[in-house]
């Protein structure tokens, strides 16, 4: 399809009730949908990725936030202005193809169905890590990747509830945190931390960008907005701006309590900053909201994941087993059952750092093919500079240059399976239409 001609219609009216031809229900208001954003943005990596990032490059870690934050408000804005115009499930998967051709949108979908699918199993590890002693860790995990996908299963807005309550509980504690960081000081932040280097800064960006990565959620969920036009632009936008100022007042808080040093030596980066504090208290509380922080990621990925997947079943890019609709709840049913059942075994065969490289690959892909499905929009449907989708395709490619080689290697290689499952298909579906057509 040519940029000049799309071919989906905007749908406005609010009021359009449920059918029972595979569309699903625009149930999601304002604050349901900011909600999702926050929930999928406010998870693990805010608990997790400062230890990486800092590791990369000490006190730069603020510089590669700016930076990271800038391409993430870049990518968002290009996905918002995609959105208003294609407000149907799917997200930058139905964008590319829209914008760019089937391929590019098949490249976008797949990225993003890989790259959070295991972010979604780091996502359980992180909340079992933090509510259970070790041996208890992965069993744990699988029961909360049950139970939010049978969530998911009952209906979008039970989905966007609980989102709001583990929010709501996440956020509680990020400000113990924070009041503690800045009120306290152990000895490791008097003492010098990694060499800050250019290089260093943009890999920090990039393990930063995984907690910046579900901002445009809302948007795979955009057939279940209401007046999705105006809504999805705006819950965009205001889910990431709360969250930049989140990350920015951990962030400075962690450095002043531990440090840059301290940073890069821990695995859970906020609870050393509750241990500062000298009490027992804020560390149970941090690891309250650590745990509810992931089952809120969690949550909001298993449901973006199967929108996705919903979008791709209907253009038959995977099996079209997965586009059915649940006649009831009106929910991907079978795409999310099924995830949820190979997010259990990833989770029993992977570990948490290891993943966040290798999803920030697929993310990163992801919205490089928003931005330049953004800068193809004519100037009716831009509703910002196209400077902004220039850049953040730039930022985009950057970071991905910047992560860790094996998590690129990964990438790679699971990124051809996939298109070299797609041209298979595609050959083998013209060979049959070829015989047919044979006397």
């Amino acid at each position: 399809m040519s940029p000049a001609g799309p071919r989906l219609r905007p749908v406005t009216d609010a009021s359009t009730p449920p059918r029972g031809d595979g569309s699903l229900a625009r149930r999601l208001t304002l604050g349901d949908a900011i909600s999702i954003g926050l929930g999928s943005m406010i998870g693990a990596g805010v608990f997790a990725a400062f230890a990486p990032a800092a590791a990369a490059a000490g006190a730069g870690l603020l510089v590669g936030l700016v930076v990271a934050g800038f391409i993430a408000f870049c990518n968002a804005t290009s996905s918002a202005q995609l959105a208003a115009q294609y407000p149907t499930s799917g997200g930058t998967y139905v964008y590319g193809r829209e914008r760019l051709g089937e391929w590019a949108g098949f490249f976008a979908g797949w990225s993003f169905v890989v790259g959070k699918t295991a972010s979604s199993a780091a996502m359980a590890l992180t909340f079992a890590t933090y509510a259970v002693p070790g041996p208890w860790v992965k069993p744990v995990a699988v029961l909360a990747v049950a139970a939010l996908t049978v969530v998911n299963t009952l209906g979008v807005t039970r989905t966007a509830l609980l989102t709001r309550l583990l929010v709501a509980v996440s956020l509680a504690a990020l400000t113990v945190a924070v009041v503690i960081g800045f009120t306290h000081s152990a000895a490791s932040a008097a003492q010098p931390g990694p060499a800050v280097t250019a290089y260093g800064i943009l890999q920090s960006a990039g393990f930063l960008f995984f907690a910046f990565a579900g901002y445009a959620r809302v948007a795979t969920m955009g057939e279940e907005v209401v007046d999705p036009v105006r809504t999805i632009p705006r819950a965009i936008t205001t889910a990431l701006g709360i969250t930049l100022v989140v990350y920015a007042l951990v962030a400075v808080s962690a450095l002043h309590a531990i440090g840059a040093a301290g940073l890069a030596e821990v695995t859970a980066p906020l609870s050393a900053v509750a241990d500062t504090g000298g009490a027992a208290w804020p560390g149970v509380v941090i690891r309250i909201g650590a745990a509810a922080a992931a089952l809120g990621a969690l949550l909001a990925m298993i449901a973006g994941i199967g929108r996705t997947s919903l979008a791709m079943a209907r253009n038959r890019d995977i099996p079209s087993w997965f586009a059915a609709v649940h006649p009831r709840f009106r929910v991907p049913y079978r795409a999310e059952l099924v995830l949820g059942l190979i997010v259990c075994v990833l989770v029993a065969v992977t570990d948490l750092r290891g993943a966040i490289g290798f999803s920030s690959f697929g993310v990163l892909l992801y919205y490089l093919t928003a931005n330049a499905s953004a800068w193809t929009q004519d100037r009716a449907h831009r509703r910002y500079p196209r400077a902004l989708a220039v850049a953040g395709a730039v930022g985009c490619v950057v970071l991905v240059a910047t992560l860790p080689l094996p998590a690129v290697v990964a990438g790679l290689v699971v990124l051809a399976i996939g298109m070299g499952y797609r041209f298979l298909r595609l050959r083998a579906a013209s060979g049959s239409r070829r015989r047919e057509e044979d006397p």
